[in-house]
């Protein structure tokens, strides 16, 4: 999650210079041909998906891969990128929210409270003074806004992965993406700059920050980031992957500030803190009373009564 927090800041260069849909296409361009290389290496089972799944599939890559950063780059312009790394760390928090509303899942104490917490840290955000950075307030408010609305499409796309009823495995589940979001975000770059080609163009000053920040983004949280994040869930309890999110907010924010230059308020750090809370106290998990906790399953495996 750490390097998916630094696709915030990439978000930020990028979004001072480069039209979204045009920086996502690019994006996609760039990530598809290693995630192929990576497919010819390890040669991950494809799977061949029904009408059901393929439609869910094509609603991920709409979401995931061209509504999530086409709304992050939209979003950075206008406000901060420390206001944008505050509010896209409350994805584990509107991930729960959703799927209670959404999915009808009953939810515990803890996971209201991380919700609570996580919405009162973007209220304080979106109330709060805006850093030297931020554009005046009518554009940080809409700024706000459109990182929170690429929240829910992430959103969208976690959601969607619990719908498949295939088994895709990592590394082709990010190819299919990739491929998916180039295919839908390169006609819509390509008509804009159809009607007005200064809309999709790169500004002098910055070129090579944005370009350089749309590598970036294709090549550490698109392909390595995605990589790792599986790799680890594989590996950790439910838990320790749900905590591993707060990385994202921390690294946005200091990011913000060591990278861009960005004079943190009070306001953002008291937000972040309310985040950070939120995803913490999220990602404790109920245990029922016949479910054994994580020691009692190592001491059964060490044991060999477990294969």
């Amino acid at each position: 999650m750490a390097t998916v927090g630094t696709s915030v800041i990439a978000s930020k260069l990028i979004g001072m210079q480069v039209e979204p849909f045009a920086a996502t296409a690019l994006r996609h361009l760039l990530a598809l041909p290693v995630l192929a290389l990576l497919c010819g290496l390890f040669r991950p089972a494809w799977p061949r998906p029904s009408r059901r799944d393929a439609l869910i599939l094509l609603v991920q890559a709409a979401s995931g891969s061209v509504g999530y950063t086409v709304l992050l780059i939209a979003g950075t312009s206008m406000s901060s990128a420390a206001d944008a790394g505050v509010v896209a760390g409350t994805l584990p928090a509107m991930a729960a929210l959703f799927a209670i509303l959404v999915l009808g899942e009953r939810p515990g104490l803890l996971a209201i409270l991380g919700i609570a917490l996580a919405t009162a840290g973007v209220v304080l955000l979106s109330v709060g003074g805006s850093s030297e950075l931020a554009s005046p307030w009518p554009g940080r408010s809409l700024g706000i806004a459109l990182v929170t609305a690429a929240v829910a499409c992430e959103v969208i796309f976690i959601l969607g992965q619990r719908r498949l009823r295939a088994s895709i495995e990592p590394l082709a589940m990010a190819t299919l993406m990739s491929a998916g979001g180039l295919l839908l975000s390169l006609p819509v770059a390509v008509v804009l700059w159809a009607m007005d080609g200064s809309a999709v163009s790169v500004g002098t000053t910055g070129l090579g920050a944005a370009l350089a920040a749309i590598a970036w983004y294709a090549w550490v949280p698109t392909v390595l980031g995605f990589w790792l994040w599986y790799a680890g869930a594989r590996r950790a309890t439910a838990t320790q992957a749900a905590a591993s999110t707060a990385w994202l907010p921390l690294v946005a924010v200091v990011g913000a500030a060591v990278v861009l230059g960005e004079t943190l308020t009070a306001f953002q750090l008291a937000a972040l803190a309310l985040v950070l809370a939120g995803v913490l106290i999220g990602s404790i998990q109920r245990r029922t009373p016949n479910q054994p906790d994580a020691r009692h399953l190592r001491s059964r495996r060490s044991r060999g009564w477990m294969r």
